[in-house]
């Protein structure tokens, strides 16, 4: 299976519930927020938010980890594969967010890069692939969002 970073098959996203959608887009909202806050608020409030901006991007790639275990859970005698990189990203999300944020960003946006990488090949392994195209957008959003953070660190 390919692990480029093209977006998969809409069609097959239509199975997803429009509260799905909706929580997954509303999710992206702290992203925005966040790196549109780096660039306008006080030098003196400035840490804070570039804190709390690595923080949730902390989050949300430990939370793309523990799917994994989750997809784990599912068999009665779980692929080492789906443990082992279950732990990856939130290792890796910590390093990050103790890291200033114009370098912690710059690993989180990797990093989220990285987790759709590697869930275009274990989301369809485990029969999960029409998660695939929400993935796809919300990553990219997340991604984005982190550059643009980073950048105004």
């Amino acid at each position: 299976m390919s692990t480029t970073l093209a977006a998969p098959d809409a069609t097959t996203a239509a199975s997803l519930t429009p509260t799905a959608w909706r929580l997954g887009y509303a999710g992206l909202l702290p992203f925005a927020f966040g790196a549109l806050l780096v660039w306008l608020v006080r030098e003196d409030a400035h840490p804070y938010v570039a804190l709390a901006l690595s923080a949730y991007g902390a989050v949300i790639v430990s939370f793309l980890g523990g799917i994994h275990w989750g997809l784990a859970f599912r068999h009665a005698e779980p692929p080492t594969r789906l443990l082992v990189w279950g732990v990856v990203p939130s290792t890796v999300a910590w390093l990050a967010v103790m890291m200033p944020p114009s370098a912690g960003l710059v690993i989180l946006g990797a990093m989220l890069a990285a987790c759709y990488a590697v869930d275009r090949r274990l989301y369809a392994e485990e029969g999960v692939a029409h998660w695939l195209t929400l993935r796809f957008r919300l990553s990219a959003g997340a991604r984005l969002c982190c550059f643009i953070g980073a950048a105004g660190s």
